[in-house]
This record gives structure tokens, C-alpha cells and sequence, in this order.
């Protein structure tokens, strides 16, 4: 059935926890058509069953079957089975198995700043602290999330623009930022879609199982953000460890490279 779904349109499911959600869809699209049809099939009913030549005097008590009740409770029983059968752990599971690096858990920390109309993808250096970020530091050509170069945990950081690239089989944990309107940081082959509130930080995370090779996997914005919110489209690569780390090499040298330019 899914394999059906992916042929529709649905993109593929490179996550750890797509497949449930994915399952969860495909409950939800079953449940809409029954009730679909079976709601199309009782309307075109009651029209042949009670149309003005057949039924000659209105019955003013109305129907005394108590079958649509029932029909109704079975709606409603339906709808909480999914509800709490289905959404609630999965939302559960997202919430409450958030990955833990103060632990000791390899995972890839990420913070991403929204911004009109681009990702700015923020990478922490090698001693995974983030550097200070601070507003009036903000140069939207220099310096578009605002990195305090004081501060020495900035040091060694990277940003980059529109290109979001993790690793394969590691958890990855996205603090959320915005600089000025609600964006939404969605990644569909991660089946992840956050909200990105001003003012807030908001955490999410995934796991990757799948690196993307030669496909053209996005980060898009879900949330209608002003009038180029059709081009705040980043790449999103998922890619070998060794691949990754290379990368972030040949970032972090060109940061310093960077830096001794400016100085």
C-alpha cells in the first residue's frame, strides 16, 4: 500500500519514523473515503427514497430508526481509536525520545535561522558548543545569523545558506530560529514540519536511514512567509559519515580562510 502511496506522490520516507506516520496517513485517507462513499451512497438514498412523488405528506416526528445514531457512535469510535491508538504515541515517541548530546549520544546538532527568504544553516565547531549569536551583530551579506566573533566558542563555527547536509544512521537534533516572520521548516522525506516562531526556539529531531545519493531532497517552507516565500527552497543531502566529515572540513577551513581575509 505504500509503495501505491509513494507512485501518487508521496515522497520517499528516508526517516526513522516515517513509516508510522505513514501508516497512520494511509488509516486516516481509508477512514475518509468510507465515510465518503458511505455519506454519497445514504444522500443519493434519501432522494430516491424520499422524493416529493413517493412521499406525499411530511411525517413530523421524523425518523425512528436509530441507525445513523448508531453509525455516528461508530464514527466517533473510530476517530479516537486513531487518535489515541495511533497520533498520540507517535507524537509521544517525537516529544519524548528527544536525543541527549550533554549524555554522551552522537548525535548532529544543527540550529537553523530562518530568515525572508532563506535557511541559515548554523553548524557548531569541533567542540560542539555553539557560539554566541547575537542581533545587532546580524549583516545579511557578512553575517546573517548574527555570530559574535567575541565570543571564542564561535570560533570554529560554520554557517552556510540553503544547504542543510547530515549524516546517515545518526540522530539529528534542529534548534529552530527566526529573525523576522512564522516560516515553517519542513522536510518531507524526513516527514518533519515545524512551525518557526520569532522569538522562540523550538527543538526537533530525526533520525536519517537513508542517504539521498542523486536525488534532490529540499528544505522547503511550508508557511506562507511574503512574496518570494515560492524561492526559500534549501538542498538537503543525507551522506556517509566519512562524506560528511570531509564537508565539514572544507567548510570549517574556508571559515578560517575567511577570517584571515577579513583581518
Amino acid at each position: 500500500m505504500l509503495e501505491l502511496f509513494h507512485k501518487l506522490g508521496l515522497p520517499v520516507d528516508a526517516s526513522s519514523h516515517g513509516g508510522s506516520m505513514d501508516q497512520l496517513m494511509i488509516y486516516v485517507h481509508w477512514f475518509m473515503l468510507i465515510l465518503f462513499v458511505g455519506w454519497g451512497l445514504f444522500f443519493v438514498y434519501t432522494l430516491i427514497r424520499f422524493r416529493s412523488s413517493r412521499v406525499k405528506k411530511v411525517d413530523p416526528d421524523g425518523i425512528r430508526s436509530h441507525a445513523p445514531t448508531y453509525l455516528e457512535v461508530a464514527v466517533v469510535v473510530v476517530e479516537v481509536l486513531l487518535l489515541i491508538g495511533f497520533s498520540i504515541p507517535i507524537w509521544a515517541s517525537r516529544v519524548e525520545d528527544f536525543p541527549k548530546p550533554a549524555e554522551g549520544e552522537p548525535v548532529t546538532q544543527i540550529h537553523v535561522v530562518a530568515q525572508q527568504f532563506v535557511w541559515n544553516i548554523h553548524y557548531p565547531g569541533p567542540d560542539s558548543i555553539f557560539g554566541r549569536l547575537n542581533g545587532e551583530l546580524i549583516d545579511s551579506e557578512t553575517n546573517p545569523i548574527g555570530l559574535d566573533s567575541e565570543d571564542p566558542a564561535a570560533a570554529d563555527d560554520i554557517w552556510v545558506v540553503n544547504d542543510l547536509r547530515v549524516p546517515v544512521d545518526i540522530p539529528v537534533l534542529v534548534t529552530l530560529t527566526s529573525l523576522d516572520v512564522i516560516h515553517c521548516f519542513s522536510l518531507p522525506t524526513m516527514r518533519i514540519k515545524q512551525d518557526v516562531i520569532p522569538g522562540m526556539e523550538i527543538p526537533v529531531w530525526f533520525l536519517p536511514v537513508r542517504e539521498s545519493g542523486d536525488e534532490k531532497w529540499q528544505v522547503a517552507c511550508a508557511q506562507l512567509c511574503g512574496v518570494g516565500h515560492y524561492r526559500m527552497a534549501g538542498r538537503f543531502n543525507v551522506v556517509k559519515e566519512a562524506e560528511f566529515e570531509a564537508w565539514y572540513e572544507e567548510r570549517l577551513a574556508e571559515m578560517a580562510a575567511n577570517a584571515d581575509d577579513d583581518w
